[in-house]
């Protein structure tokens, strides 16, 4: 029934377009439509916007007149004509006709444009498109609207952008812009991430020292920085957000990630200490404590002015990344535990959520967490926000709760784009493979995250956020079965004169260029891959005793030599983008047989097994994806080499970032073998690393013998910190180890 709907509906155009014949100076029609819509169907036929246009609305949709009337003065130079008018815009609420979720149809003809949903939110989606269309149509100042029927629905409920104000802090100016942005795009949520270890940012009058202390932190240049919103301004914030029909959710973290509140009113935590509003990036042990009621007291009284501001119907309370080394420490947490007979730590934080959920079910709101509120046991009506991969948003959905799926492999917009490029985004499927029909329709939607802990200024911001939000827009709207990446390429360029028109300092698609590793017995090449064909690149071989000139990319560059390659990539013989710098050496182990005794992470591969003997090292960047990670397990391999040789050194190169669980490793033993079974100590050197020591640094080991020996098996075992230790903010958690390469020598 559908498609002769459709049909019929395009012979009806097809008709109706008769009276205006196109002509050879006819303007061309652009569709390039972001989201894509469900259906389209275009005519032939232009309604042309100069000539005098009246907008008729009823009053439920009068916010909606207000906002196209404004978009038309601002952005186009058009006034709605006081008298007579040649065409109308025509906006109406049709409850005969089903809608989608937050559908709408949009038919353009020669009687001008009619814009119906059945619901003042479809009707703003509608909007969105027309003003798109509007500015995609607009030739040498002179608008025009090609004829046009789009039957359009979201894909998805939930359709987020989550704005860190926390780390860094945004003015309102900028909150309202990207609300315009969501809008303009066919999102429906901000979810406003306003409390943190760096910041508190939502004025609450029974607790004024949130803002008086938690909101400012003492850089570690001695500057202070910070800011916060007031009620009023939050107010103005979530009214512009409703006019445009975009949820804004707050959250609110707890249990953890709470230090700049107890930096506020210290008898939150578990001792009671005073520490100051943390000033570095990372996980902090200063939770609030779970067996003090006057916590729950606090929660309860800021969510109660919380919920006094906020309209909508949901509270996100964080949930994630709460070391509970205090909560082990603390005698009231203990008794807590005996109190409620739970049966540790994750059980503890159960109750936590639990408690304050129960207190915003009374008052009618519904909370979502991030995936770690699954540990413990997941309350019943939580919805669940995916994070750590899609691993959480399933299991979620195999206990009954909705989730919303945001994984860091394709949602995180604060990762470079050589790890998140626009194409990976729009890769994305929220909905992973394996799941019953009704399992699928409990995954309300997605999200990109945006954290700012590296964000500073609205540049950065900008760049970071787009063009990669329109790739999740389309994703989170249209219809999955019709992806073309190519065909949404070329719409987005379209789209980037729109973007500067809305002051978006917007970023590049991707990186310039990508690179891989060949290998092949006892050697590596590395392997240049340009963007597009309009991008040639230039490499420079930096070693010892190199010739270091700068030549023109045109096949595999072998590893000869350790060293540094430095690529310049060049669009119309004009540098573009930055240069990048891979380093290499060249050893005795290159593509040999590694055996795991130890199970490397799937988030930190290094490329999987050969990863180790590729001859590419890693950077200062710990996800360049040349970094292999063991998370709270010792490494343990051994290396085979493709026949014997004379090795006397065998080196391994570690990394070091605390704030993120990274240590080096405490030791690094080295044995050797010529059959792989009787066996020859080498030796253990100890690392003598600080591992309080801050900041990202790489650190190699290396054992080394006197005699050089012809060898066949290397087995290298490097010691893991074990758990992250007692003086860290995250005391008690597993330790990683990553390392980049084995080089024999």
């Amino acid at each position: 029934m559908k498609n002769l709907f459709y049909i019929a509906l395009a012979m009806v155009m097809a008709l109706s377009s008769c009276s205006e014949s196109p002509t050879a100076s006819a303007p061309e029609s652009n569709y390039s439509l972001i989201p894509e819509p469900q259906n389209l169907i275009p005519s032939e036929g232009t309604l042309h916007l100069r000539e005098n246009f009246s907008i008729n609305a009823p009053i439920e949709l009068e916010s909606a007149q207000r906002l196209l009337t404004t978009f038309l003065e601002d952005h186009v130079g058009l006034i709605e004509s006081e008298g007579s008018a040649t065409f109308r815009i025509h906006l109406s609420l049709d409850t005969t006709r089903s809608y989608q979720n937050e559908g709408y149809l949009l038919v353009i003809n020669q009687d001008g444009v009619a814009l119906t949903s059945n619901t003042a939110e479809g009707v703003h989606r509608g909007l969105a498109t027309l003003m798109q269309l509007i500015l995609l149509n607009t030739i040498d100042d002179e608008p025009f609207l090609p004829y046009v029927t789009i039957d359009d629905w979201a894909g998805f409920a939930h359709r987020g952008l989550l704005l860190d104000c926390s780390r860094h802090f945004f003015q309102v100016g900028v909150i309202k812009k990207y609300i315009d942005l969501l809008a303009f795009y066919k999102m429906n949520t901000l979810h406003w991430h306003l409390t943190e270890d760096q910041g508190w940012r939502i004025a609450i009058e029974k607790y004024p020292k949130l803002i008086e202390v938690g909101a400012y932190r003492t850089e570690p240049d001695g500057s202070t920085y910070g800011g916060y919103y007031s009620k009023e301004e939050i107010k103005e914030i979530v009214a512009y957000a409703s006019a445009r029909h975009i949820e804004v959710i707050p959250e609110i973290e707890l249990p953890g990630h709470s230090q700049a509140a107890i930096a506020a009113y210290p008898h939150l935590s578990c001792k009671g200490d005073q520490v100051a509003v943390a000033n570095d990036w990372g996980v902090f042990k200063e939770i609030y404590c779970a067996g003090n009621d006057s916590v729950f007291v606090f929660l309860e009284d800021v969510l109660t002015e919380v919920m006094e501001l906020f309209p909508s119907q949901y509270i996100h309370i964080g949930g994630d990344e709460a070391p509970k080394v205090r909560w082990a420490e603390c005698n009231k947490c203990r008794r807590r535990l005996k109190d409620e007979g739970l049966a540790d730590e994750a059980e503890l934080q159960s109750y936590f959520i639990r408690r304050v959920q129960r207190f915003l079910q009374e008052n009618g709101k519904q909370i979502i967490g991030w995936d770690e509120i699954l540990e413990g046991g997941l309350a019943e009506g939580a919805i669940v926000q995916s994070w750590r991969g899609m691993e959480g948003g399933v299991e979620a959905v195999r206990h009954g709760n909705q989730a919303i799926m945001s994984p860091t492999s394709h949602a995180y917009f604060d990762y470079a784009l050589d790890a998140i490029d626009l194409e990976k985004v729009y890769s994305f499927n929220p909905i992973p493979q394996g799941l019953t029909s009704s399992e699928q329709e409990l995954i309300i939607g997605g999200e990109c995250n945006m954290w700012t802990e590296r964000v500073p200024d609205e540049k950065t911001l900008d760049s970071r956020v787009f063009p990669r939000l329109l790739a999740m827009a389309e994703v989170l709207w249209s219809d999955s079965t019709k992806r073309d990446f190519s065909e949404f390429t070329e719409r987005v360029q379209s789209h980037y004169p729109i973007l500067e028109m809305y002051h978006v300092q917007y970023g590049k698609e991707s990186v310039a260029m990508s690179h891989e590793m060949e290998l092949d017995i006892g050697v590596a090449y590395l392997r240049l891959i340009p963007y597009s064909e309009a991008i040639t690149l230039k490499y420079r071989y930096d070693c010892p005793n190199c010739e270091a000139t700068e030549t023109e990319y045109s096949s595999l560059i072998p590893i000869q030599k350790s060293g540094t390659i430095g690529i310049q990539p060049y669009k119309n013989d004009q540098p573009y983008g930055d240069s990048i710098f891979v380093p290499v050496s060249q050893h005795k182990a290159v593509n040999a047989e590694v055996t795991y005794h130890s199970e490397f992470s799937k988030w930190y591969t290094a490329g999987g097994e050969n990863g180790l003997v590729d001859s590419k090292l890693g950077t200062l960047n710990f996800r360049d994806g040349s970094w292999q990670g063991f998370w709270g397990k010792d490494l343990e391999c051994t290396v085979r080499l493709y026949a014997p040789t004379e090795v006397s050194s065998v080196t391994a190169h570690f990394y070091q970032y605390n704030n993120s669980w990274i240590f080096i490793p405490t030791e690094m033993s080295v044995d050797v073998s010529a059959d792989g079974k009787n066996w020859i100590s080498w030796g253990t050197i100890k690392s003598g690393n600080d591992p309080k020591k801050r900041g990202k640094y790489i650190l190699p080991l290396s054992v080394t013998v006197e005699t050089v020996e012809p060898v066949t098996f290397i087995r290298l075992t490097a010691k893991n910190l074990g758990v992250v230790p007692d003086w860290h903010e995250a005391a008690g958690s597993d330790a990683w180890i990553f390392i980049d390469e084995i080089i024999a020598e």
